[in-house]
Protein backbone atom coordinates (compact mmCIF):
# COMPACT_ATOMS: atom_id res chain seq x y z
CA UNK A 1 0.00 0.00 0.00
CA UNK A 2 1.63 3.32 -0.88
CA UNK A 3 2.39 5.91 1.62
CA UNK A 4 0.25 9.36 1.19
CA UNK A 5 2.61 12.25 0.37
CA UNK A 6 3.83 14.45 3.02
CA UNK A 7 3.41 17.92 3.01
CA UNK A 8 7.00 19.23 2.58
CA UNK A 9 6.98 16.84 -0.49
CA UNK A 10 3.90 18.86 -2.18
CA UNK A 11 5.53 22.35 -0.73
CA UNK A 12 8.44 21.34 -2.21
CA UNK A 13 6.83 20.63 -5.68
CA UNK A 14 4.62 23.77 -5.32
CA UNK A 15 7.99 25.58 -4.89
CA UNK A 16 9.66 24.30 -7.81
CA UNK A 17 6.23 24.91 -10.06
CA UNK A 18 6.23 28.41 -9.39
CA UNK A 19 10.16 28.81 -9.68
CA UNK A 20 9.26 27.34 -13.77
CA UNK A 21 5.97 29.62 -13.76
CA UNK A 22 8.03 32.94 -12.82
CA UNK A 23 11.42 31.88 -14.92
CA UNK A 24 8.64 31.01 -18.05
CA UNK A 25 6.76 34.79 -17.34
CA UNK A 26 9.91 36.55 -17.09
CA UNK A 27 11.28 35.03 -20.36
CA UNK A 28 8.31 35.42 -22.20
CA UNK A 29 7.30 38.87 -21.08
CA UNK A 30 9.87 40.83 -23.68
CA UNK A 31 8.52 38.84 -26.61
CA UNK A 32 4.38 39.69 -25.53
CA UNK A 33 5.15 42.87 -25.53
CA UNK A 34 7.12 43.56 -28.40
CA UNK A 35 4.31 41.63 -29.70
CA UNK A 36 1.43 44.46 -28.27
CA UNK A 37 3.75 47.10 -29.13
CA UNK A 38 4.15 46.22 -32.98
CA UNK A 39 0.53 46.89 -33.14
CA UNK A 40 0.89 50.48 -31.60
CA UNK A 41 1.78 53.56 -34.02
CA UNK A 42 4.44 56.54 -32.80
CA UNK A 43 1.90 58.43 -30.50
CA UNK A 44 0.36 54.97 -28.99
CA UNK A 45 4.11 53.59 -27.99
CA UNK A 46 5.45 56.88 -26.44
CA UNK A 47 1.79 57.49 -24.49
CA UNK A 48 2.75 53.94 -22.50
CA UNK A 49 -0.09 51.85 -23.31
CA UNK A 50 2.27 49.33 -25.43
CA UNK A 51 0.55 46.42 -23.61
CA UNK A 52 -2.88 46.73 -25.10
CA UNK A 53 -4.81 46.20 -28.20
CA UNK A 54 -6.20 49.19 -28.39
CA UNK A 55 -5.54 51.03 -31.97
CA UNK A 56 -4.40 47.86 -33.62
CA UNK A 57 -2.25 48.80 -36.77
CA UNK A 58 0.07 45.97 -37.22
CA UNK A 59 -1.06 46.01 -41.17
CA UNK A 60 -0.25 49.52 -41.41
CA UNK A 61 3.33 49.04 -39.89
CA UNK A 62 4.32 46.16 -41.79
CA UNK A 63 2.95 48.36 -44.87
CA UNK A 64 5.52 51.21 -43.65
CA UNK A 65 8.18 49.35 -43.04
CA UNK A 66 8.02 47.73 -46.65
CA UNK A 67 7.85 51.17 -48.08
CA UNK A 68 10.59 53.18 -45.68
CA UNK A 69 13.76 53.59 -48.51
CA UNK A 70 12.21 51.49 -51.15
CA UNK A 71 12.37 48.25 -48.71
CA UNK A 72 15.56 48.79 -46.94
CA UNK A 73 14.56 46.91 -44.16
CA UNK A 74 14.19 43.84 -46.10
CA UNK A 75 16.92 44.39 -47.98
CA UNK A 76 19.10 44.20 -44.35
CA UNK A 77 17.07 40.89 -44.21
CA UNK A 78 18.26 39.17 -46.51
CA UNK A 79 21.67 40.21 -45.68
CA UNK A 80 21.05 38.59 -42.04
CA UNK A 81 20.01 35.10 -44.06
CA UNK A 82 23.12 35.46 -45.81
CA UNK A 83 25.45 35.85 -43.39
CA UNK A 84 24.09 33.40 -40.97
CA UNK A 85 23.04 31.30 -43.36
CA UNK A 86 26.05 30.64 -44.61
CA UNK A 87 27.92 31.44 -42.41
CA UNK A 88 26.76 29.01 -39.57
CA UNK A 89 26.51 26.15 -42.22
CA UNK A 90 29.98 26.80 -43.50
CA UNK A 91 31.02 27.29 -39.68
CA UNK A 92 29.30 24.00 -38.70
CA UNK A 93 31.04 22.06 -41.39
CA UNK A 94 34.52 23.18 -40.68
CA UNK A 95 34.09 22.60 -36.71
CA UNK A 96 32.74 19.48 -37.23
CA UNK A 97 35.61 18.05 -39.31
CA UNK A 98 38.33 20.05 -37.03
CA UNK A 99 36.89 18.15 -34.20
CA UNK A 100 36.31 14.21 -36.28
CA UNK A 101 40.15 15.06 -36.91
CA UNK A 102 40.88 16.01 -33.03
CA UNK A 103 38.86 12.77 -32.21
CA UNK A 104 39.94 10.20 -34.63
CA UNK A 105 43.57 11.03 -35.78
CA UNK A 106 46.66 10.86 -33.41
CA UNK A 107 49.20 13.44 -34.44
CA UNK A 108 52.33 15.52 -32.85
CA UNK A 109 51.48 18.40 -30.90
CA UNK A 110 47.73 17.25 -30.97
CA UNK A 111 46.45 18.14 -27.00
CA UNK A 112 48.75 21.40 -27.44
CA UNK A 113 46.71 22.09 -30.35
CA UNK A 114 43.64 21.79 -28.74
CA UNK A 115 44.07 23.86 -26.19
CA UNK A 116 45.20 26.39 -28.14
CA UNK A 117 41.56 25.89 -29.25
CA UNK A 118 40.19 26.44 -25.77
CA UNK A 119 42.34 29.44 -25.39
CA UNK A 120 40.80 30.90 -28.38
CA UNK A 121 37.18 30.01 -26.45
CA UNK A 122 38.19 32.27 -23.43
CA UNK A 123 39.03 35.23 -26.08
CA UNK A 124 35.99 37.52 -26.61
CA UNK A 125 34.71 38.29 -29.74
CA UNK A 126 34.38 41.93 -29.12
CA UNK A 127 38.57 41.71 -28.66
CA UNK A 128 39.19 40.46 -31.54
CA UNK A 129 37.06 42.67 -33.87
CA UNK A 130 39.69 45.75 -34.60
CA UNK A 131 42.57 43.49 -35.15
CA UNK A 132 40.05 41.76 -38.08
CA UNK A 133 39.37 45.12 -39.31
CA UNK A 134 42.86 45.46 -39.79
CA UNK A 135 43.43 42.38 -41.76
CA UNK A 136 40.45 43.30 -43.91
CA UNK A 137 41.93 46.67 -44.55
CA UNK A 138 44.68 45.00 -45.64
CA UNK A 139 43.51 42.59 -48.26
CA UNK A 140 40.94 45.07 -49.33
CA UNK A 141 37.62 43.29 -48.07
CA UNK A 142 36.19 46.31 -45.50
CA UNK A 143 33.17 47.29 -46.58
CA UNK A 144 31.99 43.78 -48.47
CA UNK A 145 30.17 40.73 -47.93
CA UNK A 146 33.22 38.65 -46.80
CA UNK A 147 34.11 40.97 -44.03
CA UNK A 148 31.73 39.61 -42.15
CA UNK A 149 31.29 36.04 -43.63
CA UNK A 150 34.64 35.26 -43.28
CA UNK A 151 35.46 35.70 -39.46
CA UNK A 152 32.25 34.03 -38.50
CA UNK A 153 33.18 30.77 -40.35
CA UNK A 154 35.84 29.84 -37.46
CA UNK A 155 34.56 29.06 -33.74
CA UNK A 156 36.76 27.75 -31.00
CA UNK A 157 34.06 26.61 -29.19
CA UNK A 158 32.29 24.96 -32.06
CA UNK A 159 35.71 22.76 -32.49
CA UNK A 160 34.87 22.13 -29.11
CA UNK A 161 31.81 20.80 -28.75
CA UNK A 162 32.09 19.00 -32.17
CA UNK A 163 35.22 16.87 -30.50
CA UNK A 164 32.97 16.19 -27.77
CA UNK A 165 29.70 14.87 -29.71
CA UNK A 166 32.41 12.61 -32.02
CA UNK A 167 33.51 11.14 -29.04
CA UNK A 168 29.77 10.10 -27.98
CA UNK A 169 28.95 9.25 -31.81
CA UNK A 170 31.32 8.13 -33.83
CA UNK A 171 32.35 4.49 -32.43
CA UNK A 172 35.92 3.36 -33.45
CA UNK A 173 34.94 -0.06 -34.99
CA UNK A 174 32.45 1.55 -37.72
CA UNK A 175 35.32 3.66 -39.23
CA UNK A 176 37.64 0.56 -38.99
CA UNK A 177 34.77 -1.21 -40.87
CA UNK A 178 34.72 1.64 -43.41
CA UNK A 179 38.47 1.60 -44.07
CA UNK A 180 38.83 -2.05 -44.54
CA UNK A 181 36.04 -2.08 -47.16
CA UNK A 182 38.54 0.36 -48.93
CA UNK A 183 36.86 3.75 -48.30
CA UNK A 184 39.32 6.62 -48.31
CA UNK A 185 39.79 8.60 -45.07
CA UNK A 186 37.65 11.61 -46.76
CA UNK A 187 34.85 8.87 -47.86
CA UNK A 188 35.15 7.74 -44.10
CA UNK A 189 33.98 10.86 -43.13
CA UNK A 190 31.26 11.92 -45.40
CA UNK A 191 29.97 9.15 -45.07
CA UNK A 192 29.87 7.72 -42.13
CA UNK A 193 31.70 10.41 -39.47
CA UNK A 194 29.56 13.31 -40.77
CA UNK A 195 26.01 11.28 -40.72
CA UNK A 196 26.75 9.97 -37.05
CA UNK A 197 27.28 13.30 -35.59
CA UNK A 198 24.44 14.85 -37.24
CA UNK A 199 23.31 16.31 -33.83
CA UNK A 200 26.26 17.36 -33.13
CA UNK A 201 26.36 19.23 -36.68
CA UNK A 202 23.05 20.76 -35.93
CA UNK A 203 23.83 21.99 -32.17
CA UNK A 204 26.75 23.87 -33.99
CA UNK A 205 24.66 25.13 -36.51
CA UNK A 206 21.99 26.81 -33.79
CA UNK A 207 24.53 28.41 -31.46
CA UNK A 208 26.25 29.72 -34.49
CA UNK A 209 23.26 30.87 -36.75
CA UNK A 210 21.83 32.37 -33.50
CA UNK A 211 25.21 34.09 -32.58
CA UNK A 212 26.06 36.01 -35.95
CA UNK A 213 22.45 36.81 -36.27
CA UNK A 214 22.39 38.92 -33.15
CA UNK A 215 26.11 39.89 -33.90
CA UNK A 216 26.51 43.62 -33.73
CA UNK A 217 29.95 44.64 -33.35
CA UNK A 218 31.82 43.22 -36.27
CA UNK A 219 29.38 44.42 -38.70
CA UNK A 220 29.54 47.82 -36.87
CA UNK A 221 33.56 47.56 -37.27
CA UNK A 222 33.38 46.27 -40.74
CA UNK A 223 30.74 48.24 -42.94
CA UNK A 224 30.12 51.40 -44.01
CA UNK A 225 27.93 50.68 -46.91
CA UNK A 226 24.12 50.70 -45.58
CA UNK A 227 23.19 48.15 -48.34
CA UNK A 228 25.71 45.41 -46.60
CA UNK A 229 24.16 46.08 -43.02
CA UNK A 230 22.68 43.45 -41.24
CA UNK A 231 19.03 43.66 -38.92
CA UNK A 232 21.00 44.38 -35.46
CA UNK A 233 22.85 47.17 -37.52
CA UNK A 234 20.12 48.61 -39.29
CA UNK A 235 17.91 48.44 -36.38
CA UNK A 236 20.40 50.18 -34.59
CA UNK A 237 20.29 53.05 -36.95
CA UNK A 238 16.88 53.28 -36.86
CA UNK A 239 16.76 53.38 -33.07
CA UNK A 240 19.37 56.03 -33.24
CA UNK A 241 17.17 58.47 -35.88
CA UNK A 242 13.98 57.56 -33.37
CA UNK A 243 15.18 60.46 -30.35
CA UNK A 244 14.51 62.82 -33.22
CA UNK A 245 12.53 61.31 -35.09
CA UNK A 246 9.45 59.77 -33.27
CA UNK A 247 7.73 58.13 -36.15
CA UNK A 248 11.13 55.47 -36.24
CA UNK A 249 9.67 53.91 -33.21
CA UNK A 250 7.12 51.80 -34.88
CA UNK A 251 9.43 50.41 -37.44
CA UNK A 252 11.97 49.77 -35.05
CA UNK A 253 10.11 47.79 -32.83
CA UNK A 254 7.88 46.58 -36.06
CA UNK A 255 11.16 44.95 -37.24
CA UNK A 256 12.56 43.64 -34.31
CA UNK A 257 9.14 41.32 -34.05
CA UNK A 258 10.26 40.15 -37.44
CA UNK A 259 13.79 39.66 -37.03
CA UNK A 260 13.19 37.17 -34.14
CA UNK A 261 10.69 34.48 -36.93
CA UNK A 262 13.87 33.01 -38.23
CA UNK A 263 15.73 32.30 -34.93
CA UNK A 264 12.22 30.44 -33.41
CA UNK A 265 11.39 28.70 -37.08
CA UNK A 266 15.28 27.74 -36.61
CA UNK A 267 14.70 26.00 -33.00
CA UNK A 268 11.20 24.53 -33.70
CA UNK A 269 12.90 22.70 -36.84
CA UNK A 270 15.66 21.61 -35.61
CA UNK A 271 14.73 20.78 -32.03
CA UNK A 272 14.64 17.20 -32.16
CA UNK A 273 18.34 17.03 -33.47
CA UNK A 274 18.86 20.02 -31.19
CA UNK A 275 17.65 17.51 -28.11
CA UNK A 276 19.37 14.81 -29.25
CA UNK A 277 22.75 16.45 -29.33
CA UNK A 278 22.41 18.38 -25.97
CA UNK A 279 21.91 14.75 -24.35
CA UNK A 280 24.90 13.22 -26.04
CA UNK A 281 26.33 10.82 -23.52
CA UNK A 282 23.96 11.12 -21.12
CA UNK A 283 23.40 7.45 -20.68
CA UNK A 284 27.08 6.74 -21.20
Amino acid sequence: MSRPRTPSVWLSQAAVNGALVLAVVYMLFPLVWLLTAATKDAGGLLAGNAFSFEGFDLGGNLTRLAEYNDGIYFHWYLNSLLYAGIGALACSFVSVAAGYAFHVYDFRGKEKLFGLVLVGVLVPTTALALPMYLLASEVGAVNTYWAVLIPVLVNPFGVYLSRVFCAGYIPDEALEAARIDGAGELRVFWSIGLRMVMPGFVTVFLFQFTAVWNNFFLPLVMLSDQKLYPLSLGLYAWNSNAHAEPDFYPLVVTGSLLAVVPLVVAFVSLQRHWKAGLTAGSVK
